[in-house]
């Protein structure tokens, strides 16, 4: 499978489920002042996730080109570069987290073929605000299984490694998603959510963590050795900041994913 090929088998799943494609946005944001560059594949789509309808419907899929001038300090791991192809699916109040994980597992293992013993998940650990994601936590529970997986889910995996876990809680620092990241760092009016990321496995045979500086700590799915890659991100856009800092629900219950098609292709 090439690289094109992957693109477009991605688009057609996600299109024989009923979503309109929709082409990529120009890298030089329309009516948007806070930004040079679009940066993700959500920023073209921000005034339809906060409820303003979109003329192709409410189920969308599209590789968006995107650049991200910050990424730059990172490049030379094997994961980040500066301009990259977001596959995306989007749901504008339409389905939400049973679909949304359940069709990702699907294309992932059924239609790319990869093998489900390398996948790794994490979800959200809640905070003050939000609670913590058990719902995505039984919905991959139930997928892992129908692959005969035992899925258990963990905490503390940065500090205590991986504890024979499959699912694993992390806190906003890593959960959260958001165009301008933590929720502390979201501008009032800003939409954000939740998320469940899917990672995969390189394998410890290539001994990355072992010939790494973090070789002295535990190895865990987000441990920057690269043995683990995040080749998706389902985000659950459901709330928006207030001018007081709280958070509100969204009219609508929105899904926002995001898939590197470069990372996707490269596992």
């Amino acid at each position: 499978m090439t690289p094109d090929e992957l693109r477009s088998a991605y688009i057609k799943f996600f299109v024989d489920r009923g979503h309109k494609e929709i082409p990529s946005a120009s890298l030089l944001p329309e009516n948007d002042p806070t930004t040079l560059f679009t940066s993700c594949g959500m920023q073209p789509l921000v005034p339809y996730l906060l409820g303003q309808p979109h003329p192709a419907g409410k189920r969308l899929v599209d590789s968006q080109k995107s650049f991200r001038s910050q990424d730059i300090e990172e490049v030379g791991d094997n994961r980040h570069t500066t301009f990259f192809e977001m596959l995306g699916n989007w749901s504008l109040g339409d389905y939400f987290k049973k679909e949304q994980l359940a069709w990702l597992f699907e294309f992932l293992v059924n239609v790319v073929k990869l093998d489900p013993h390398r996948l790794f998940v994490t979800v959200f650990a809640g905070n003050a605000d939000v609670p913590r994601d058990t719902e995505s936590v039984e919905i991959w529970k139930a997928l892992f299984s129908s692959k005969q997986i035992e899925a258990k889910d963990i905490d503390h995996s940065d500090t205590k490694g991986m504890q024979d876990g499959r699912i694993f809680y992390y806190s906003e620092q890593k959960n959260w998603w958001s165009r301008s990241g933590i929720p502390s760092a979201m501008p009032p009016g800003e939409p954000g959510g939740p998320d469940s990321e899917v990672f995969y496995d390189f394998g410890a045979e290539l001994h990355q963590h072992e010939n790494s500086q973090w070789k002295n700590q535990l190895c865990h799915v987000n441990c920057d050795c690269g043995r683990f890659m995040e080749i998706g991100n389902s985000v659950f856009m459901q709330y928006q900041k207030q001018l007081d800092g709280s958070f509100k629900e969204l009219p609508q219950l929105n899904v926002d994913f995001g898939g590197g098609l470069e990372r996707l292709y490269a596992a």
